[in-house]
């Protein structure tokens, strides 16, 4: 792996993670305290820190991105998507067929949707793999 691609890696895995935590703290505050369902609070999460994640992707990660084009930005919407379908799809398998805690449910999902995230993001963004 050359440098550039090892710091790459890096700011996505530090960018990745901060998106977690903010994602993470919005299904516990959203199902604890607003009293929604999880997964209705999970989708709402996903969904607040994609937007996040996608501004610090290209303005932090990916540098040099640039301009995207349509097809990179059909991409990333339906990978965002996808991923979507993913993160509701394990966390109800993990929550109400396996009967995980919600919150662990969501540290398993999490490393799931992480490496699907790094594939189609990056080649969204940046138009290569």
């Amino acid at each position: 792996m050359s440098s550039k691609r090892f710091w790459e890696v890096f700011r996505f895995v530090l960018v990745g993670g901060g998106c977690f935590l903010l994602e993470y703290g919005l299904l516990y505050t959203l199902t604890e305290y607003a009293g929604l369902h999880y997964l209705w609070s999970s989708a709402i999460a996903f969904v607040v820190s994609l937007l996040v994640n996608y501004w610090l992707c290209v303005a932090v990660v990916f540098q040099g991105a640039g301009k995207q084009s349509f097809s990179q930005r059909f991409l990333f919407i339906g990978s965002s998507i996808a991923g979507l379908a993913i993160n509701q799809a394990c966390m109800w398998l993990l929550v109400d067929k396996a009967g995980l805690y919600y919150m662990v449910a969501k540290l398993i999902t999490s490393a799931i949707v992480m490496v699907w995230n790094y594939i189609l993001k990056r080649k969204a963004v940046t138009g290569t793999m």
